[in-house]
């Protein structure tokens, strides 16, 4: 299920469209909407209007999701078919793929209604922390959920040592868990819930961004929104003390690395001394290291990119290759990589694309760009494969140059000098050799 709004509908149909669902059946993919509401101006919630007749709106979040589960009758249908858990993803952070499965059983031992994936979190960061709130008088009102950096100082300062958001010094990181924002949730649980008085509709707040010290006019309009972490609320409400939240943390570099800000954004955070810009070319460079992570348990031969050998790209540090990527259909778990990759050795400059359910590759000797897509039901061993060519090179987008929109938001483009490109789709048994060439067993 995706939830979009207004403002990527169109595009998210016209992207799955495009691609043939990426391999979806037709009606796997099901598209929920949320809908707009009004934008406010300033600290008296006055309208802000678009013109004399028209409100300006804006999304309200994505805490409307779990209404509109419940809307659409997903939950109960899902529940109804034996469906044990619903597993709720960020779009942005393609490295949250690695901890689902573990995360799923952590949830199952524990027994927990509501498992949310978190990461070390350093004090005072920007991002939401796992704290458990104890009621004063009733302890059945205490509650293990997501506070928001804006709340969490302010809240430590005037409890316990009243020191405020601050590292643990044994750790370096905040005692709090940082929220990654990803959360697993118990079926049974989920649809008792959401069939309690509120059906799915969480609590909403406003987090206006002021002019001034005065705190009365808006830097630009705002609105009420909602966040699906506050969703502890509503399963207290219904079941009370037996509501079992929890958390599962993972080191960040397995789990966290999210394209959530701007190119420019992500350049004046460098500036400053950051280590995590968030941008879309941080983001991809991560994922290529992940995988160079996982070809190297698996025995292969190459550098894995460190901290240090980070290489500057339109501002933003990332990895100087080799830049592999391993599509969901070759593997996503590291017991799949692990029984597809054999051996081998892939130098630093090198490009690689692996794609294919049954495709195994074995001793292969990589110096350039290689890219291998096998369809269904092929069935493809490549053994020893030797790959010497220009490859792929990364080349800066000079300022003022009109790309597409995917392309500006990285700042720089592949320039794809040479590649052996491979591509298997009748289906059949293959063996490739060192000369590249294909040839059918069956």
């Amino acid at each position: 299920v995706i939830m979009t709004s207004d403002d990527t509908d169109p595009l998210t149909r016209k992207l799955l469209d495009d691609n043939n669902n990426f391999g979806f059946d037709e009606g796997q993919v099901i598209i929920v909407k949320q809908d707009k509401v009004a934008a406010l101006s300033n600290g008296n919630a006055g309208l802000s209007m678009k013109s004399n007749w028209k409100i300006e709106t804006k999304p309200h979040g994505h805490g409307d999701v779990h209404h509109l589960l419940y809307r659409e009758g997903l939950v109960d249908k899902w529940y109804d078919e034996g469906k044990k858990h619903v597993i709720f993803l960020q779009d942005t952070n393609a490295l949250v793929i690695n901890s689902i499965l573990p995360t799923l059983g952590v949830s199952i031992k524990k027994g927990f209604h509501m498992n949310s994936i978190c990461i070390p979190r350093l004090a005072g960061e920007a991002a939401g922390a796992i704290a458990r709130l104890e009621h004063k008088t009733d302890s059945e009102k205490s509650l293990v959920i997501n506070v928001e950096y804006n709340q969490l100082d302010p809240l430590l300062s005037s409890q316990g040592d009243c020191k405020g958001d601050v590292a643990d010094p044994n750790t370096g990181f905040s005692p709090f868990p940082g929220n990654a924002n990803n959360i697993v949730i118990e079926m049974g649980a989920y649809a008792k819930t959401l069939n309690g008085e509120d059906k799915g509709v969480v609590i909403e707040f406003v987090n206006p961004k002021y002019k001034d010290e005065t705190r009365t006019e808006f830097k630009k309009p705002t609105r009420l929104e909602c966040m699906m972490q506050d969703i502890p609320k509503l399963f207290q409400k219904e079941m009370g003390s037996e509501a079992n939240i929890g958390f599962t943390t993972f080191d960040r570099w397995f789990t966290f690395s999210p394209a959530k800000n701007s190119l420019d954004a992500g350049v004046e955070d460098v500036k400053k001394g950051g280590k995590a810009p968030g941008t879309m070319s941080s983001a991809e460079s991560d994922k290529y290291i992940q995988n160079q992570r996982k070809l190297k348990y698996a025995g292969v031969n190459l550098d894995v990119t460190e901290e240090k050998d980070l290489v500057p790209v339109a501002g933003i540090p990332v990895t100087p290759g080799p830049r592999i990527i391993l599509c969901p259909g070759f593997a996503i778990t590291q017991q799949e990589v692990m029984q597809k990759i054999e051996g081998g050795k892939i130098t630093k400059r090198s490009s690689l694309v692996l794609e294919g359910e049954d495709l195994k590759v074995k001793n292969l000797d990589l110096d350039g760009a290689l890219v291998i897509r096998t369809g269904h039901d092929c069935d493809v061993t490549v053994d020893g494969l030797v790959v010497r060519n220009k490859g792929f090179d990364v080349e800066e987008i000079p300022e003022g140059t009109d790309v597409p929109e995917e392309v500006a938001i990285r700042g720089y483009t592949m320039r794809k000098d040479e590649v052996m490109e491979i591509i298997i789709n009748e289906p059949g048994k293959y063996h490739i050799g060192k000369d590249g060439e294909v040839k059918k067993l069956d």
